[in-house]
């Protein structure tokens, strides 16, 4: 089972609008929900891969009930932990004439602390039938950086990390399989620049020494890079040519890194195959409803290479 685990899921309003004008009233072609944030989309993703898989997040509010209807209907299981704070809603904006994504996305509200130690419960009950964890999110709101290390203390298997900052820098001992910020996230969270391509290398090398198996670095749409000890690759997207949504791309790839990683396949072959989940997410409006053949036929057309 590949367990998607994390505490600041979403109820996503999407909007597609003729052209958005800021200032003024903007009236919706048409308006869509669904359950979204990185825990939720990197799940979705998972499932429409195939195989075992479960969702576990906290959920609150009115959007509970929708959500769970939501899951349902796709047959996506789950296992939510109740909290009395609502979970958050946030807003993607589609601008048909300008060609752009807007997103407005509300912080994850403040957890009691028996709903945090419920999760942690819930989260080493699921992760000790798991043969590959995700991990992903910021953390709600007053909840410390520390408490991402309490969870992964718990987990036996293999583990894909996709959150930053000093939460991330305190796991890196507990030896994750894979970590994975972007370029921007991983400079807020070294404190330094890395524009240089040979800076971010060496950035990413550090943390393969301080305990990170592998590090993917993703940059828009630009190239990943990935580092493993004493080797670093440069892998190349895929072309696509209509971007319909943006928002999930990043959580589908983790998914598909992870799923190949349970597969047993070489880092280099996992992130291609996230790669190809991302891409294969750019092209619909609803996040990760992926094709699993599409996404495998895609993983083998990614070109890498080898940085010396």
């Amino acid at each position: 089972m590949i367990l998607t685990a994390g505490l600041t899921p979403a109820w996503q309003q999407i909007l597609t609008i003729d052209e958005l004008r800021i200032g003024h009233v903007n009236r919706a072609k048409d308006a869509l929900w669904c359950g979204s944030g990185k825990v939720l989309n990197a799940g979705i993703a998972a499932h429409h891969l195939g195989g075992p898989s479960l969702i576990l997040s906290t959920m609150g509010g009115a959007a509970s009930q929708a959500i769970s209807d939501e899951f349902q209907a796709m047959s996506i299981p789950f296992r939510w932990v109740p909290t009395k704070s609502a979970t958050r809603v946030c807003t993607t904006v589609v601008d048909l004439r300008g060609g752009t994504i807007t997103e407005l996305v509300e912080n994850g509200r403040a957890l009691a602390s028996e709903e945090l130690e419920e999760f942690c419960r819930a989260f080493a009950a699921e992760a000790a039938g798991a043969r590959v964890v995700v991990l992903m999110g910021t953390l709600p709101i007053e909840t410390p950086d520390s408490y991402y290390r309490r969870l992964l203390e718990q987990v036996a298997c293999p583990t894909v990390l996709d959150f930053r900052g000093a939460g991330l820098l305190s796991v890196l001992d507990l030896e994750p399989a894979v970590i994975k910020p972007n370029r921007e996230e991983l400079a807020q969270t070294l404190a330094r620049s890395l524009d240089d391509d040979l800076d971010l290398i060496a950035a990413m090398h550090e943390l393969n020494q301080r305990g990170a198996r592998s590090v993917v670095v993703t940059q828009g749409h630009g190239p990943v890079w990935l580092t493993l000890q004493g080797q670093a690759y440069r892998l190349h997207p895929l072309p696509v040519d209509q971007v319909v949504n943006p928002i999930g791309s990043g959580d589908a790839m983790a998914a598909g890194i992870a799923w190949a990683l349970r597969d047993g396949r070489h880092p280099v072959d996992s992130v291609r195959l996230g790669m190809a989940a991302a891409a294969g997410n750019l092209r619909q409006l609803l996040p990760c409803r992926l094709d699993p053949h599409q996404v495998n036929v895609d993983a083998r057309l990614i070109r890498v290479d080898r940085i010396a």
